[in-house]
C-alpha cells in the first residue's frame, strides 16, 4: 500500500480485489470460515490474483482492518478501491465482494449494506448488480 499525498491509502488493483473481498467479509463483524475459505480459493485460482502469496494476503487483510477500524472506514475503503481500479475490473472487484458475501450461505444486512456501498461508489450498472448477486447465491446453494 502506498500513501498518497491526502494521507490516505492509494492501492494497486490486487490490494484493491483483497480490500473488496476482506470489507464483504468483515461488514457482518465475524469473519466465518467459509469467507475465509472462499478468499483462500479465489486468491489461489483467479488470474487477477495469481501472483498472490499468502504472507501478503495476510499482511492485506491486516491493512485492510486497520483503515476500517477508522472513523468512516469502510467508506474510506470503498473510495481506495474505487481510485484503484478501471470499470471492468471494478466489476470484477463487486462479483468477488459478492462471491464471498455468498459463501457461507446467510447474507447479512450488514453485508447487504456494504454491497450496496460498493457497488454505488463502484457505479456498477444495477442490472450487472442483480446479475453479479444472483450468480454468486446460486453458486453457493446446497442440495
Amino acid at each position: 500500500m502506498r500513501a498518497s499525498e491526502d494521507n490516505t491509502a492509494a492501492l494497486n488493483a490486487q490490494e484493491a480485489l483483497i480490500y473488496a473481498m476482506i470489507t464483504a467479509a468483515a461488514s457482518d463483524r465475524t469473519i466465518s470460515r467459509e469467507e475465509l475459505a472462499r478468499i483462500g480459493t479465489m486468491v489461489r485460482e483467479l488470474p487477477a490474483l495469481a501472483d498472490v502469496e499468502e504472507t501478503w494476503l495476510s499482511n492485506e487483510a491486516q491493512s485492510c482492518g486497520k483503515v476500517l477500524k477508522r472513523p468512516d472506514g469502510v467508506n474510506a475503503v470503498v473510495r481506495m478501491i474505487a481510485s484503484a481500479l478501471d470499470q471492468p475490473l471494478r466489476e470484477t472487484a463487486y462479483a468477488l465482494a459478492a462471491e464471498v458475501a455468498a459463501s457461507d450461505l446467510a447474507i447479512k444486512d450488514d453485508e447487504r449494506s456494504f454491497l450496496s456501498l460498493l457497488a454505488t461508489g463502484l457505479e456498477i450498472d444495477p442490472l450487472m448488480r442483480v446479475t453479479l448477486d444472483r450468480a454468486a447465491q446460486v453458486r453457493h446453494r446446497r442440495i
